[in-house]
């Protein structure tokens, strides 16, 4: 019965509040202007801090223990593993990826979709893949951004959704791989 109360409580939770909000109403320490599209927070939530301007893609885990440690033991009994997660400012993972325990991402990351971040990742760099690695820095990225993606004082936001993005979507396919 206390199982169910717990998940009735947290499904209620999950459709009250923003992302945000709920992510708040877990512990977890969240700055402003950020969008948080994930609920998955651990069992520890109190120990994830995430910055200004972060956006968190749905799908994404941010874990605060090794589960695997319950597997060691000795005459001192069971093994436990907990760790902070730290995301600094200006922040973006990608849908799906995976944060490992003790893993600090410092401002102006970008994590590609999928990756598994198992080491920090320092300022000013794009990372990918499992395990994430470097894979480019975000000065680049924000170059090639103002560079060449339409501005949304450009788009006519009189138009529906559908016909505004059609109206300024990029026709170039990408090259193949070789």
């Amino acid at each position: 019965m206390k199982k169910i109360f717990h998940y009735l409580k947290t499904t209620i939770k999950k459709i009250k509040y923003s992302g945000s909000d709920y992510a708040r109403s877990l512990g977890v320490e969240v700055g402003k202007d950020c969008r948080v599209l994930t609920t998955n927070f651990g069992s520890e939530p109190w120990l994830i801090k995430i910055g200004n301007k972060v956006t968190i893609t749905s799908g994404v885990k941010l874990l605060t223990h090794d589960g695997a440690a319950w597997l060691v033991e000795d005459g001192k009994g069971r093994r436990e593993h907990f760790a902070r997660v730290n995301i600094g400012n200006n922040v973006f993972i990608g849908i799906n990826s995976i944060v490992m325990p003790g893993v600090t991402i410092e401002d102006n990351v970008i994590v590609a979709a999928g990756s598994v971040v198992t080491k920090s990742v320092p300022s000013g760099y794009i990372v990918g893949g499992n395990p994430a690695k470097i894979i480019g820095k975000f000065e680049d990225y924000k170059q090639k951004a103002l560079d060449t993606f339409v501005s949304r004082n450009d788009m006519d936001f009189s138009l529906d959704f559908k016909e505004r993005i059609n109206q300024v979507i990029d026709p170039e396919v990408k090259k193949y791989l070789q």
